[in-house]
């Protein structure tokens, strides 16, 4: 090996290394943002609320999630309507602790869609308000320890992990949006989960013929995510094209449909996610498609790295009304984080 080439690889080495360890300093800033923010909020509460909102760490409650109305999935915790303005500004402080803004101003968005369906369901079996979304905190947020919070509603289901101070996972977490487009009313037009869709439909056109057949496992998409709302999940198969088959720009663009879901998070958590990515290895990321390509139909797609997972189905509604989800196969609920940190306590 060449003196240049030695350098060149001692740099980036020390740049990922850098990277790293940036996102886990970063991380702590996260973690202390969230137990701020929830000590707030639990403070705010008065002790019939705070019942509600409060489980212990181990329970089972933690890893109950779904995505699909309240009526049809009972749910616990504290609902934003049973709290006053000064209690409902500390849970979306909260809310705002785990997200970045434009995290923050999408799921807020995703709430809203429920005055939407309100205006076109006047007459449904089913509530659609706003209102109707859960906070639960799961332990004592501290900098010390494990504790957790979660929202929980229609089409959002957010679970965040905190360990020792600086650890923090953000998994399971599903964004869902009917309609995907708003067609009637004064928010015509709006597309709140838009990006997912365009970053991916674009990376699919961008491939050529040889590259679509491996990644275009079936002529119609499935009726929702394939996952659904499981606790444990395996990776899916086939994966479809793999990033190591892809050239430099097209690689770009399947980094832009992962950074779609990423960035929603705050900005280390985001980071601390890539870095692990990347330090799984892209070349093992495979993008899949169902269903046509075109802009309206039906369609599916997902994203499967050695770690994790992304899916987003397009279907229901008549391809109006879509579901996504990231996944992380071993640190779901923080579980990868919980078991370093009960190996370290051990010793």
């Amino acid at each position: 090996m060449s003196f240049l080439r030695s350098s060149r690889l001692v740099l980036a080495l020390g740049v990922v290394s850098l990277s790293v360890v940036s996102a886990m300093v970063a991380a702590e800033r996260s973690a202390l943002a969230m137990a701020t923010a929830a000590d707030r909020f639990l403070e705010s509460l008065t002790p019939e609320q705070r019942s509600e909102a409060t489980f212990e760490f181990q329970s089972d409650e933690r890893t109950s999630w779904h995505f699909i109305p309240t009526e049809m999935f009972p749910r616990n915790g504290l609902t934003l309507k049973a709290m006053t303005d000064p209690q409902r500004a500390r849970a979306h402080d909260l809310l705002s602790a785990g997200l970045s803004q434009r995290g923050y101003l999408t799921a807020t968005a995703i709430m809203d869609l429920e005055t939407v369906l309100h205006a076109l369901e006047p007459n449904g079996r089913l509530v659609r308000d706003p209102e109707t979304y859960l906070f639960s905190v799961f332990g004592t947020p501290s900098s010390d320890g494990a504790w957790g919070w979660r929202i929980e509603g229609h089409h959002m289901s957010m679970h965040f992990t905190v360990v020792d101070g600086k650890a923090v996972a953000g998994s399971p977490y599903f964004f869902g949006s009917n309609p995907a487009q708003v067609r009637t009313g004064p928010k015509s037009g709006l597309r709140v989960l838009g990006a997912r869709e365009d970053a991916a439909r674009t990376l699919v056109m961008a491939l050529d013929g040889a590259q679509r057949t491996e990644a275009i496992l079936e002529d119609v998409a499935p009726d929702d995510i394939l996952t659904g709302a499981n606790v444990d999940i395996d990776p899916l198969s086939p994966v479809g094209v793999r990033a190591s088959a892809l050239n430099p720009s097209q690689r770009e663009l399947l980094l832009q449909v992962i950074g779609a879901y990423t960035s929603v998070m705050a900005d280390d958590i985001a980071a601390e996610r890539m870095a692990s990515i990347r330090d799984a290895g892209l070349d093992g990321i495979g993008f899949a498609w169902a269903g046509p390509t075109e802009r309206g139909a039906q369609h599916y797609y997902r994203v499967q790295g050695p770690t994790f997972l992304i899916e987003y189905d397009n279907f229901q509604g008549d391809g109006n009304h879509v579901h996504s989800v990231w996944r992380d196969f071993n640190g779901d609920f923080g579980r990868d984080l919980l078991r370093e940190h009960l190996q370290a306590s051990a010793h």
